[in-house]
């Protein structure tokens, strides 16, 4: 068992290991009526770019138990914050680029407040996606400002 423990506490020396992830979706604007999204097919997106890391999901205090349940069923860390879910998800994106915790970041959103963080990431040399609920929820600024761009369908 301690052995396990020391393994995952080891320094990774592996230089070809598989990317880590780092998935973080702003519930109240990818979980929106005119949006089909499926929390199964975010799950997707991130593992088809590498090794999920982290996976979270930030709400508000108005969202529904289901959706609580379903996403902790999926795997998804549930963030609920009071108010608007931005500025949380956009200090726990740069946290995790800064101290590269992560080596790709995704953003799922149609907000441009959160391309400084994607722009931050970059600089730290961390791998930038934006990923949009929809075409028509698509945000120009935020897929300018990643590496790649991503559009759900709807």
């Amino acid at each position: 068992m301690f052995d396990r423990v020391r393994a995952r506490l080891a320094p990774d020396t592996d230089t070809h290991r598989e990317p880590a992830i780092g998935l973080f979706v702003d519930g109240p604007n990818v979980f929106r009526d005119e949006f089909d999204v499926d929390l199964d097919d975010l799950r997707d997106v991130a593992s088809d770019l590498g090794r999920v890391g982290v996976i979270r999901l930030y709400l508000d205090e108005h969202a529904t138990p289901g959706l609580i349940q379903a996403a902790e069923a999926r795997g998804f860390e549930v963030i609920i914050t009071s108010g608007d879910v931005d500025v949380k998800l956009a200090v726990d994106a740069t946290a995790l680029s800064t101290d590269r915790t992560i080596d790709t970041l995704a953003i799922a959103s149609r907000d441009t407040d959160f391309k400084p963080v994607l722009e931050h990431a970059a600089a730290q040399g961390i791998e930038t996606i934006a990923i949009a609920p929809g075409t028509h929820g698509r945000s120009d600024a935020l897929q300018n400002a990643a590496d790649e761009a991503i559009t759900l369908d709807s």
